[in-house]
């Protein structure tokens, strides 16, 4: 399929920021991105259903739409990738022709193809072929997992992976020393599920020049014992003194990735993501260009691209861009970090651009309501839909503010099953109980909720997403965490389909299905909607895009 930008050429490379901040302590971590649009190729939207003959008739469903003018129907039509008709049988079937197919559903669930609002894309197709430690919650068996790839590595060769997580077996950090003695000839490096932190093990830490005399880099920090010995830990900028010993990931390799993702992504019934790159505190800015031209071109000349794709760019990189091209070292006045953040979205605003800006924590959060709604005051009223990805934990009253200012909650639920039990420990047990994962709240706001998963933080599965936001239950609990937050049904795939749509200005072409829009649809395993609806339990057979089966 043919890869195009939605947007004009001028700003097809766009300027974008990730502005870091210490993530030990998180109310203080955020990032800021501005989008581009990549897609695979949109047929006419010129649809006169009275003309057509339908290419497909979809038919004997439960079709749920995310369209409140028709939330439900049993058939669909579909011609040149769009959506012609929907309704009762009788009714879809005057659109069948002598070449129509036809595909019966045999009473199964149908939904818009889920859009995954935040991810990594190519990232979480490399760390598909790599140690996997996800989920990992002995030490006994995050050791076994790095034995296992030594056996399976030639000597000398680096072992790469992650997605640990401390938490899970009670918040111990790793230890080099955890893996010295099965690793004396193979460095290692490990990232935490965050991308944050990572481990190495002592080989890795040589190779790299770092001892108990490197200092802390600015922006990051050596893990070291109270003798001031390097554990192997290494957080945010102190990882950019070891990654540049790691060999480069290969072009092939990446885009490898990049397919490897798309299929998996397909699996799961992922038909758009919103890709925010490579790029995290302590790797090059450079990777996200890196992977647009090397991969997502290759992709689009190779007819590759199977999904649909928003990517983001880090913003440090925006003097390739023109709108400051007058005065490309003109930042405005910088004092403080919070106003060096403030120009920065202000000069992106005033591109038309859409901002992005990574909170998770309460004071974060404020942070950038307060930047959003100074800039909105200065510029005037109109529709930015910026942007809150994480938006994890907010104070009183800030949920209510998302509706009140029209920012988008870009929010990832299967992160709440991970964080219940660490977050009570880090904020206490009241802010646990009534500032985490306000999903509740911000409908309640008015706000637009964009659901996603950060893969490959944590696996792309919108299902599982989906069925976490209705119920609430991290593992071992028997209750739900904070019951009043939990979504209905209908929210929750509002989240994932037309409400993540209008998060990217998509919902013209995306997020349901509605007569002219794309045929992106997910048939899944249920034959029932009412419990599909109670308990949230599906998965997925069958992922359409344009109207043409895409997997299996």
């Amino acid at each position: 399929m043919k890869l195009y930008t939605l947007i004009s050429a001028s700003v097809v490379v766009v300027l974008a920021i990730f502005f870091s901040l210490p993530l030990l302590n998180p109310t203080y971590w955020l990032n800021l991105n501005l989008k581009s649009w990549l897609w695979i190729p949109i047929p006419s939207s010129s649809l006169s259903s009275s003309s057509l003959i339908a290419d497909l008739v979809v038919r004997n469903g439960v079709i749920y739409t995310s369209d409140e003018s028709l939330p439900f129907a049993d058939s669909m039509a579909i011609h040149n990738g769009r959506i012609l008709r929907l309704g009762n049988f009788s009714f879809v079937q005057e659109l069948a022709g002598d070449g129509t197919e036809e595909l019966d559903l045999g009473g199964k669930v149908v939904v818009p193809g889920f859009i995954d609002s935040h991810v990594h894309l190519i990232y979480a197709g490399l760390q598909m072929a790599r140690v996997e430690l996800h989920g990992v919650n002995k030490k006994d068996e995050f050791v076994r997992k790095i034995k296992e790839a030594v056996r399976n590595a030639k000597e000398g060769s680096w072992i790469l992976g992650g997605g640990w997580n401390n938490d899970l077996w009670g918040g111990e950090l790793p230890l080099a020393s955890w893996i010295d003695d099965i690793t004396p000839y193979t460095p290692v490096w490990l990232n935490r599920m965050d991308g944050h932190m990572g481990l190495a093990n002592s080989l890795a830490l040589k190779l790299s020049g770092i001892s108990n005399l490197t200092k802390d880099p600015e922006g990051g920090t050596i893990v070291r014992t109270v003798d001031g010995e390097p554990t192997g830990l290494l957080i945010d900028s102190a990882m950019k003194l070891l990654l540049p010993y790691i060999p480069e990931d290969t072009v092939n390799e990446r885009r490898e990735a990049l397919v490897r993702a798309t299929n998996h992504a397909l699996m799961r019934g992922v038909t758009t993501v919103v890709d925010f790159g490579r790029y995290y505190p302590g790797v090059s800015a450079e990777l996200s260009w890196e992977d647009f031209s090397d991969v997502y071109q290759w992709a689009d000349a190779s007819e590759k691209m199977m999904i649909r794709v928003c990517l983001f760019f880090p913003m440090e990189t925006w003097l390739r861009l023109l709108p400051y091209a007058d005065e490309p070292h003109n930042y405005g006045l910088q004092v403080t970090e919070s106003e060096i953040l403030y120009n920065m979205t202000m000069a992106s605003e005033k591109s038309g651009l859409q901002v992005a800006i990574h909170a998770i924590g309460d004071r974060a959060n404020d942070l950038i309501l307060d930047i959003y709604e100074s800039v909105v005051s200065t510029n005037g009223m109109r529709d930015r839909r910026f942007r809150i990805e994480h938006a994890q934990h907010l104070a009183p009253g800030a949920a209510a503010r998302f509706g009140q200012q029209g920012i988008v909650a870009s929010v990832q639920p299967l992160h709440l099953l991970g964080d219940a039990d660490s977050a009570t420990k880090k904020l206490g047990t009241d802010r646990a109980q009534k500032e985490s994962y306000l999903f509740w709240s911000l409908l309640a706001s008015n706000a637009l909720l964009a659901f996603g998963s950060d893969w490959p933080v944590v696996d792309i599965n919108p299902l599982g997403g989906i069925k976490t936001a209705m119920k609430r239950i991290p593992p071992g609990w028997d209750d739900a965490w904070i019951p009043s937050e939990c979504l209905t049904l209908n929210d929750a795939l509002k989240a994932h389909t037309i409400s993540a749509a209008r998060a990217c200005f998509l919902d013209n072409d995306l997020g349901s299905l509605s007569p002219g829009k794309l045929a992106d649809f997910v048939i899944l395993s249920t034959d029932s909607w009412d419990d599909f609806a109670a308990e949230g339990s599906a998965s997925v057979e069958a992922t359409y895009v344009s109207g043409v089966r895409a997997y299996p």
